[in-house]
Protein backbone atom coordinates (compact mmCIF):
# COMPACT_ATOMS: atom_id res chain seq x y z
CA UNK A 1 0.00 0.00 0.00
CA UNK A 2 1.33 3.82 -1.07
CA UNK A 3 0.35 7.14 0.07
CA UNK A 4 -2.76 7.25 -1.84
CA UNK A 5 -3.93 3.83 -0.69
CA UNK A 6 -3.65 5.34 3.05
CA UNK A 7 -5.44 8.66 2.56
CA UNK A 8 -8.22 7.40 0.79
CA UNK A 9 -8.36 4.44 3.54
CA UNK A 10 -8.03 6.80 6.33
CA UNK A 11 -10.07 10.15 5.19
CA UNK A 12 -13.37 8.11 6.09
CA UNK A 13 -12.81 8.10 9.79
CA UNK A 14 -12.77 11.53 10.63
CA UNK A 15 -15.59 12.21 8.53
CA UNK A 16 -17.45 9.68 10.12
CA UNK A 17 -15.94 9.61 13.43
CA UNK A 18 -16.82 12.89 14.08
CA UNK A 19 -20.77 12.60 13.61
CA UNK A 20 -20.24 9.68 15.72
CA UNK A 21 -18.95 10.98 18.65
CA UNK A 22 -21.28 13.86 18.88
CA UNK A 23 -24.12 11.13 18.23
CA UNK A 24 -22.20 9.69 21.59
CA UNK A 25 -22.42 13.22 23.23
CA UNK A 26 -26.06 13.81 22.22
CA UNK A 27 -27.18 10.83 23.47
CA UNK A 28 -25.05 11.18 27.08
CA UNK A 29 -26.89 14.59 27.33
CA UNK A 30 -30.53 12.77 26.78
CA UNK A 31 -29.93 9.94 28.96
CA UNK A 32 -27.43 11.31 31.85
CA UNK A 33 -24.97 8.76 30.87
CA UNK A 34 -21.30 9.63 31.84
CA UNK A 35 -20.03 6.47 30.01
CA UNK A 36 -21.84 7.89 26.87
CA UNK A 37 -19.91 10.98 27.56
CA UNK A 38 -16.76 9.51 28.00
CA UNK A 39 -17.24 7.28 24.91
CA UNK A 40 -18.18 10.59 22.52
CA UNK A 41 -14.94 12.40 23.76
CA UNK A 42 -12.87 9.68 23.18
CA UNK A 43 -13.78 9.23 19.63
CA UNK A 44 -13.87 12.88 18.76
CA UNK A 45 -10.14 12.67 20.11
CA UNK A 46 -9.37 9.74 17.87
CA UNK A 47 -11.26 10.91 14.83
CA UNK A 48 -9.12 14.26 15.10
CA UNK A 49 -6.24 12.54 15.43
CA UNK A 50 -6.40 10.24 12.50
CA UNK A 51 -7.76 13.77 10.25
CA UNK A 52 -3.90 14.40 10.97
CA UNK A 53 -2.50 11.30 9.21
CA UNK A 54 -5.49 12.20 6.85
CA UNK A 55 -3.80 15.60 6.17
CA UNK A 56 0.07 14.18 6.09
CA UNK A 57 -0.39 11.64 3.44
CA UNK A 58 -2.39 13.97 1.39
CA UNK A 59 0.76 15.55 0.10
CA UNK A 60 1.77 11.98 -1.08
CA UNK A 61 -1.45 11.15 -2.48
CA UNK A 62 -1.20 14.29 -4.49
CA UNK A 63 2.08 13.05 -5.99
CA UNK A 64 0.82 9.71 -7.03
CA UNK A 65 -1.95 11.42 -8.97
CA UNK A 66 0.60 13.99 -10.53
CA UNK A 67 2.12 10.74 -12.65
CA UNK A 68 -1.34 10.22 -14.33
CA UNK A 69 -2.35 11.48 -17.17
CA UNK A 70 -5.20 13.68 -16.08
CA UNK A 71 -4.53 15.57 -13.47
CA UNK A 72 -7.19 18.27 -12.35
CA UNK A 73 -5.06 20.45 -10.62
CA UNK A 74 -7.84 23.17 -9.54
CA UNK A 75 -9.73 20.47 -7.67
CA UNK A 76 -6.89 19.30 -5.97
CA UNK A 77 -5.48 23.12 -4.35
CA UNK A 78 -9.73 23.76 -3.45
CA UNK A 79 -9.50 20.19 -1.54
CA UNK A 80 -5.65 21.32 -0.05
CA UNK A 81 -6.96 24.03 1.05
CA UNK A 82 -10.22 23.45 2.30
CA UNK A 83 -8.19 20.27 4.08
CA UNK A 84 -6.08 22.82 5.64
CA UNK A 85 -9.14 24.62 7.16
CA UNK A 86 -10.16 21.23 8.75
CA UNK A 87 -7.51 20.10 9.82
CA UNK A 88 -7.00 23.59 12.48
CA UNK A 89 -10.73 22.77 13.16
CA UNK A 90 -10.23 19.35 14.23
CA UNK A 91 -6.91 20.40 16.21
CA UNK A 92 -9.32 22.41 18.20
CA UNK A 93 -12.06 20.02 18.86
CA UNK A 94 -9.40 17.16 19.61
CA UNK A 95 -7.38 19.40 22.44
CA UNK A 96 -10.80 20.58 23.70
CA UNK A 97 -12.48 17.29 23.93
CA UNK A 98 -9.39 15.64 25.22
CA UNK A 99 -9.34 18.28 27.94
CA UNK A 100 -12.99 17.56 28.70
CA UNK A 101 -11.86 13.77 28.87
CA UNK A 102 -9.37 14.75 31.23
CA UNK A 103 -11.75 17.31 33.30
CA UNK A 104 -13.95 14.14 33.26
CA UNK A 105 -11.84 11.86 36.22
CA UNK A 106 -13.96 14.81 38.51
CA UNK A 107 -17.26 14.12 37.26
CA UNK A 108 -19.22 14.04 34.09
CA UNK A 109 -19.22 17.48 32.27
CA UNK A 110 -21.86 20.20 32.50
CA UNK A 111 -24.68 20.91 29.83
CA UNK A 112 -22.54 23.87 28.78
CA UNK A 113 -19.09 21.88 28.31
CA UNK A 114 -20.98 19.50 26.03
CA UNK A 115 -22.84 22.06 24.11
CA UNK A 116 -20.00 23.66 23.06
CA UNK A 117 -18.32 20.34 22.19
CA UNK A 118 -21.40 19.56 20.24
CA UNK A 119 -21.37 23.17 18.40
CA UNK A 120 -17.90 22.76 17.45
CA UNK A 121 -18.05 19.40 16.46
CA UNK A 122 -21.27 20.17 14.29
CA UNK A 123 -18.66 22.67 12.34
CA UNK A 124 -15.64 20.30 12.12
CA UNK A 125 -18.23 17.31 10.52
CA UNK A 126 -19.98 19.50 8.27
CA UNK A 127 -16.07 20.92 7.55
CA UNK A 128 -15.28 17.08 6.94
CA UNK A 129 -18.28 16.97 4.95
CA UNK A 130 -17.02 20.04 2.75
CA UNK A 131 -13.23 18.36 1.77
CA UNK A 132 -14.71 15.22 0.95
CA UNK A 133 -16.83 16.31 -1.42
CA UNK A 134 -13.63 18.84 -2.69
CA UNK A 135 -11.48 15.24 -2.83
CA UNK A 136 -14.29 13.22 -4.35
CA UNK A 137 -14.03 16.08 -7.69
CA UNK A 138 -10.62 15.39 -8.13
CA UNK A 139 -11.37 11.37 -9.63
CA UNK A 140 -15.21 12.18 -10.04
CA UNK A 141 -15.61 14.51 -12.52
CA UNK A 142 -19.55 13.80 -12.51
CA UNK A 143 -20.21 15.57 -8.93
CA UNK A 144 -18.75 18.88 -10.46
CA UNK A 145 -20.73 21.48 -11.89
CA UNK A 146 -19.87 22.66 -15.32
CA UNK A 147 -17.84 25.39 -14.25
CA UNK A 148 -15.36 24.03 -12.22
CA UNK A 149 -14.20 21.79 -15.06
CA UNK A 150 -11.33 22.79 -16.56
CA UNK A 151 -10.87 23.49 -20.51
CA UNK A 152 -8.65 20.44 -20.70
CA UNK A 153 -11.07 18.03 -18.90
CA UNK A 154 -14.12 19.29 -20.65
CA UNK A 155 -12.93 18.34 -24.00
CA UNK A 156 -11.52 14.87 -22.42
CA UNK A 157 -15.18 14.41 -21.38
CA UNK A 158 -16.67 14.99 -24.90
CA UNK A 159 -14.25 12.10 -26.54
Amino acid sequence: MNSAHWHLLLNHLPVLGIPFGLGLLLASLRRQTPTLQRAGLTVMILASAVAALVYLTGEPAEEALEQLAIRPTAAIERHEDAAAIALVLAGVLGVLAAGALWRFRRGALGRGAVFVLLLLGTAVSGTFAWVANLGGQIRHPEIRSASTLTAEEKSEDER
